[in-house]
Order: C-alpha cells, then sequence, then structure tokens
C-alpha cells in the first residue's frame, strides 16, 4: 500500500481569507505549509470575497457536513445601478438602472427576503447542471437556467448606508445561502438592479473572527520539502471536537456511551430530563457528552437516541 505523504495532522485552521484567491488554492497552500496529510474547507468562499474559511486537517473532515450546516453571518455591500452576470463585481456588466432606493424603500422589501424563501442561485456558481458545473457553462457563454431552491435567512438588516449607489447589510442564515443572490434580488425587489462589491464572513457556527489567522501568517511560501523550512506548527491547529461546541449537548452515564458506541439506539424515556431544551425533538441533532469526552452525534429519532457519528 503506497503511504500517503505529509503529516497526519487533525485538527482545525481558521483562516482569515483574502480577496481575489479561491477557497480551494487557500487550502492547497495552507496544506503545503502545514505538509498535511489531508485537508479540506468548512464553506466556499467567492474569490472576491474575504474573511471566515475553516480548515478542517485529518479527523477535523469528517466534521465538515456540521459546519457546513450551521449559522454563518455576512456584511456585504450592495451597488446599486449596475447588474453583473456573476452578480459581483468580478462579473461583465449586463444592464443599468437609475433607481437608487431610500433607506426606507429598502426596510420596506427586506421582510419579504427573511425566514424560509426560494433563491434562484448565481449562475456563476459550482452546482452541476446535467453533470456539469454551472460557472463552467457560464465562462463559455453558455445559457444556464437553474430553479431556486429553499433557503433559510435568519436576520437580513441594514446598517450602513455608504452613498446613494452603496448600502452594506449584516445577514445571518444558513447553509447554503448566495449572498450575490440576495443582494440582486434586493435591487430587483427595490425597482432597480445591483450587484456586490464586498462580501465578508464573519462566523461559520462556533468559528469566530476573533479566533482567525491572516493567510500571509501561516509562511505560505515554505516548501516543506525543503530541509531548511520545516511546516507551520500544528500548535496553530484547534481540536476537532471544536467544530461541534454550537450542537446542544446530552450527558451521558458510562454505560449509556458504552452502547453508543456499540451501534444501540436509547429510549428516550431513559433521558427524560437530560434532553436540552434547544434540541429538535424531531430528528434534531445533539452531541452526546460523558465525563467531558465528546462521545459522538446522536439523532433523536422516533423516541430514540439514534447514534449517526461516534467520535
Amino acid at each position: 500500500m503506497r503511504k500517503r505523504r505529509g503529516r497526519p495532522l487533525d485538527g482545525w485552521l481558521i483562516i482569515d481569507k483574502p480577496s481575489g484567491i479561491t477557497s480551494t488554492s487557500v487550502v492547497n497552500k495552507v496544506r503545503r505549509a502545514f505538509d498535511a496529510q489531508k485537508a479540506g474547507h468548512g464553506g466556499t468562499l467567492d474569490p472576491l470575497a474575504t474573511g471566515i474559511l475553516p480548515i478542517a486537517f485529518g479527523a477535523a473532515t469528517k466534521t465538515v457536513p456540521y459546519i457546513m450546516d450551521s449559522t454563518k453571518i455576512y456584511h456585504f455591500t450592495l451597488q446599486f445601478g449596475e447588474s453583473r452576470d456573476s452578480d459581483d463585481a468580478d462579473g461583465a456588466v449586463t444592464g443599468t438602472s437609475d433607481v437608487r432606493p431610500t433607506n426606507a424603500q429598502i426596510e420596506a422589501q427586506l421582510p419579504r427576503f427573511r425566514g424560509d424563501i426560494m433563491q434562484v442561485p448565481p449562475v456563476f456558481s459550482a452546482i452541476k447542471v446535467a453533470g456539469e458545473r454551472s460557472y463552467d457553462m457560464a465562462r463559455e457563454g453558455r445559457a444556464v437556467e437553474l430553479p431556486p431552491r429553499p433557503a433559510r435567512i435568519d436576520r437580513f438588516e441594514l446598517i450602513e448606508r455608504i452613498d446613494e449607489d452603496q448600502a452594506v447589510f449584516e445577514v445571518q442564515s444558513g447553509k447554503g445561502v448566495y449572498m450575490r443572490s440576495l443582494a440582486r434580488d434586493l435591487a430587483l425587489a427595490c425597482g432597480g438592479l445591483g450587484h456586490i462589491t464586498a462580501l465578508r464572513r464573519l462566523r461559520v457556527g462556533p468559528f469566530l473572527e476573533s479566533a482567525s489567522i491572516r493567510l500571509d501568517a501561516i509562511l505560505l511560501d515554505k516548501s516543506p520539502e525543503e530541509e531548511d523550512t520545516p511546516p507551520t506548527s500544528s500548535a496553530l491547529l484547534l481540536p476537532v471536537v471544536t467544530a461541534l461546541a454550537d450542537i446542544p449537548a446530552l450527558a451521558m452515564t458510562e454505560s449509556e456511551a458504552f452502547a453508543l458506541k456499540q451501534g444501540q439506539a436509547i429510549s428516550l424515556v431513559a433521558l427524560m430530563g437530560r434532553i436540552p431544551g434547544e434540541a429538535d425533538p424531531n430528528n434534531g441533532l445533539v452531541r452526546a457528552m460523558a465525563g467531558g469526552r465528546v462521545i459522538g452525534l446522536c439523532r433523536l429519532v422516533d423516541g430514540n437516541l439514534q447514534p449517526e457519528r461516534i467520535m
């Protein structure tokens, strides 16, 4: 069996992504700097976007789906007056408008974009259409029609009006919400056109901006293959279980923890009084804990606690 190159690291690194680089490129640079065997990211940021990009190493990649499902917070700047094919400043102009909505007109439209909505993704996105990436088709000039998708917007607020052309918004959302679509559709709802000129992600689940590290601070120009440039210290990594901190915790006895590790379900009747109030009783996810240790992630299903992923 061929040995995998690199160090077997486990943990999370919270990068403050700069503008002008893809999320995949960031992962590749960071993996090379740490000389890590395996790495991935917890949610794509557009090349134009900045902010929190969680990088998972080794065993942490198993918790990526839970990070992808977690709460995100963004700030974006909406430029009124032009539509772009990419719905952001990197794209080509596709239309112009003289409409510059007032703050009151903007505020009047925001409620229609809160809660559970349907959203048409940007054509410059990674969504597959008949086996092809939508952005590949768009770059080749082929027509792309993407159907609306469900999206959840928990908060959408106007936080600053820079001038009549530009407004800044804060959004708290769930999985799979496109800020470019949100900006585009808000401008349309106000009777005009618009696109994003700046986008920054401030939070991904338990990962906050205050815990992030600038990309250039990870010494990306180093090559671990050179003897005089050792890999970046793994002391910068957060524990794998950090990604699960936002999931409600359920205290277990050692015997219950053993049963879960054997793949056995536990009746919720036996757990009455311990089930966290914020856990969804209908297929909700909880973090099983015993003696301060994370045992695994479980679902509340049909009156039972069903193990989903044991750590």
